[in-house]
């Protein structure tokens, strides 16, 4: 079988990733399987690789390509990683990857809207059990609620625009389809033909994204929970995709790392704080430009790896 998806620096996720060949590992973001299973190639017969993702269709597909009774797979949001490992009887991970990225299944053959370059219902659940799909954001929030998400997850400058636009276009009928949604947004924001520009709908597309799948209240809970997941000197690696993402991991990595967080003028630190992890690469990792004129989704990758003291 052709999967349906190019993993995203491989040969450096490997590198900051897998310190004991014979551990175990959590991909929590397994996808269609890449990652996992170039992290299960490096491993020894000991080794064991868990699996994890909330798209029960990613798990399919893993399933089948995976077929190693040294893999588990699991259902489950990252978010929910420690009730996951401790119902496998896992107590810590020797390393833990998440790629934060869409998969190319998710964008080009999955039919859930997530690509404003297909023509398909606007629902964007990464869990097609959840409750609130795009169309209802798009049709159903209020405009100072829309405008609000497309700000705070997508950065977008135009947002009173796209939401009033989005208002007005709502009223003469229901909203239903990324085409219909994204030949809006062109409307008052021209697509340009130069291939390094992005597409006028890319932030309004990715913050609806996030605000179905509330990706930054996941990724913040795996944050909080990191340091009782992995066990000494495991590694955290994380790949993130826009800058939402990546400062809220930047953030957790630099409180990690801190000691005492007294008060200047303390005599002695009463506070007991210890370092968690320590980081192991200090500057972001960036795909190679062979990478990305290969894989194009690569170019706004970046690696953060930490390692747990």
């Amino acid at each position: 079988m052709d999967y349906p998806h190019k993993p995203v620096m491989v040969n450096e996720v490997l590198d900051h990733l897998i310190t004991d060949k014979g551990g175990i590992y959590v991909d929590g973001t397994t996808g269609s399987g890449g990652h996992s299973e170039a992290i299960l190639s490096s491993l020894s017969e000991k080794g064991r690789l868990i699996c994890l993702d909330r798209d029960p269709d990613a798990i399919s597909l893993s399933r089948t390509r995976l077929n190693d009774p040294r893999v588990s797979f699991v259902r489950a949001n990252f978010a929910d990683m420690g009730t996951a490992l401790k119902d496998l009887r896992i107590d810590k991970a020797s390393g833990i990857l998440l790629d934060l990225g869409m998969s190319t299944y998710q964008l080009d053959q999955s039919g859930r809207g997530f690509s404003f370059s297909r023509d398909e219902r606007l629902d964007m659940r990464m869990d097609k059990e959840g409750d609130t799909t795009a169309e209802d954001i798009i049709n159903r929030f209020s405009m100072y609620d829309i405008e609000k998400i497309l700000k705070d997850y997508g950065e977008e400058k135009r947002a009173r625009a796209i939401s009033r636009l989005i208002d007005a276009e709502r009223r003469k009928g229901h909203i239903t389809t990324t085409l219909q949604l994204a030949g809006m947004i062109r409307s008052i924001a021209p697509h340009s033909h130069r291939p390094w520009i992005k597409d006028p709908a890319t932030r309004t597309f990715q913050a609806l994204r996030i605000a179905v799948n509330r990706e930054l209240e996941s990724l913040e809970r795996f944050l909080q929970a990191a340091p009782s997941l992995v066990g000494h000197r495991g590694r955290l690696v994380l790949l993130t995709y826009h800058s939402l993402e990546d400062r809220a991991v930047k953030r957790a990595f630099s409180d990690w790392e801190k000691t005492c967080v007294c008060p200047p003028g303390l005599p002695e630190c009463v506070c007991g704080k210890k370092s968690l992890f320590i980081r192991v690469n200090r500057k972001i990792i960036k795909p190679s430009a062979g990478e990305i004129q290969d894989n194009p989704r690569a170019r706004s990758a970046t690696l953060r790896a930490a390692e747990r003291i």
